[in-house]
């Protein structure tokens, strides 16, 4: 049996994605961009997949052209760039690059 790209779990014999993540895989390549990422989530969890398996799919990199979260981020943010105008494209390296920046900022109390 073969570990699932995303989750880590066992996918099946021929399979390279568990039912769960193929499922996730369907749902967020159908707003491709068009809705707002808590409405994302919303729309996964409603897949009935468990939350904690739909933050795995989330962090994964299954190909190495960046997560989930970050394909997703960069896809909303030239949806976003292109209906103002903007010439402009964010690519999922620069999501992450922005994202981890922005993680290393101190929290002031």
């Amino acid at each position: 049996m073969a570990d699932c790209a995303y989750c880590g779990d066992r996918a099946g014999i021929w399979a390279r994605i568990c039912k769960d993540c193929r499922q996730l895989e369907e749902k967020a390549a159908s707003y491709g961009g068009q809705v707002g990422f808590s409405e994302l989530l919303d729309r996964l969890e409603e897949t009935g997949v468990h939350p904690e398996k739909i933050i795995r799919f989330l962090k994964a990199n299954p190909d190495g052209g960046g997560s989930v979260r970050d394909r997703l981020t960069a896809d909303m943010t030239n949806e976003l760039l292109k209906v103002m105008g903007i010439n402009e494209r964010q690519t999922p390296d620069d999501v992450e690059r922005i994202r981890k920046s922005g993680e290393k900022i101190p929290k002031s109390d």
